[in-house]
């Protein structure tokens, strides 16, 4: 009952924060003007995730002092870097080989703190030795820029922390593991304020600051509540992949096919599938929707086999092919399609 008051009062301290943050931006001029890459129409303050921040690291400190007595001073230093550097390019724009630098500095602190993935024994007894430091630091690194290239249409990359928090709450609730239980509901709550405002038609955005530090945050989440358990451990990687699994592969294929053209893979662009959904037809609501549910459906069916592991095993990998093919499966339906016939959803 206390937990479900005090997710209640930063969900209503979030959403009111991102209220006031909105004004403070408009009365300032902290806008986002469109461009021909944006996905927006409308100059649109900016930078909103910063609630989210502050809010999710104010909450770690309590949570994990005096519900795990496991703080992370590699979490809590390298989220504040990535933050802070994300919100400095919000402003100034830095460059990209800058971020790059403090999102693996960040990736390092954390490493040191909390280890690495050495083992994944839920998959055979796969063994990783020493190439999972080289493998986690790809993993961090690469979820803080995945976030943020996700993040591009209204509510999408709001959502995708909504679901993925309550994925990593309910886990909590599982394996009986309190402190992330907590620490998850708390991103899950402050993200869902901030999404009725950034949700279809957007008065604000997340920004840098607050997509790059989700990013980091969900990649650190298997490290941080393995340090929390006391068994189970090796289910933490596969749900952290999972939980977040559409923004992986819409990144990882994108990514893929702009190096195998030789595209400068750093520089914006409006490739990703979901941006493409937008420009066969299908309006920002309809693709955040698309992604939403197919998150929520994996989400689901993780934890369920989380829950009767004895029983089902391994039963989410086959959902995680099929939902996949869905979504492949839309995006080329869609492109072949008469674009008019979609707008008309719009009405």
């Amino acid at each position: 009952m206390v937990g479900i008051i005090t997710f209640a009062a930063v969900f209503c301290v979030s959403y009111l924060g991102v209220g006031l943050y909105r004004r403070w931006g408009i009365h300032n001029r902290f806008l986002d003007f469109p461009n021909e890459r944006s996905s927006h129409t409308e100059p649109t303050p900016f930078g909103a995730g910063i609630v989210i921040v502050v809010m999710s690291l104010v909450a770690y400190i309590p949570i994990s002092i005096f519900f795990s007595g496991t703080f992370s001073w590699g979490y809590f230093i390298g989220a504040l870097l990535v933050a802070l550097i994300s919100f400095l390019d919000d402003i100034y724009k830095v460059a990209f080989w800058w971020r790059l630098l403090v999102h693996s500095i960040s990736a390092i602190l954390l490493l040191a703190d909390q280890g690495t993935w050495h083992g994944i024994t839920m998959l055979g007894g796969l063994q990783l030795g020493n190439w999972g430091y080289i493998f986690t630091f790809i993993w961090v690194v690469w979820m803080v820029n995945s976030y943020n290239f996700m993040d591009g249409i209204d509510g999408l990359a709001g959502l995708q922390a909504v679901i993925a928090g309550f994925g990593w709450m309910t886990l909590g609730i599982i394996l009986d593991m309190p402190a992330l239980y907590l620490f998850s509901g708390m991103i899950a709550v402050s993200s869902l304020g901030f999404l009725l405002h950034n949700w279809k038609p957007s008065s604000i955005f997340m920004g840098d600051v607050g997509s790059a530090f989700l990013g980091f945050t969900f990649a650190a989440m298997p490290l941080l509540a393995r340090n929390m358990a006391d068994y189970a451990w090796d289910l933490l990687p596969i749900a952290a992949v999972l939980f977040v699994w559409f923004f992986l592969f819409d990144s990882i294929i994108t990514l893929i096919r702009r190096a195998v053209r030789g595209d400068r893979i750093w520089e914006a662009h409006k490739e990703h599938f979901f941006q493409r959904l937008v420009s066969f037809g299908l309006t920002h609501l309809q693709v955040t929707v698309v992604y939403g549910i197919l998150a929520s459906l994996l989400t689901i069916s993780v934890l369920v086999s989380v829950r009767f592991r004895e029983d089902i095993g391994l039963a989410m990998f086959p959902v995680v092919f099929f939902l996949t093919a869905v979504l492949l499966g839309i995006v080329y339906s869609v492109r072949s399609r008469p674009q008019v016939k979609w707008n008309r959803l719009e009405r």
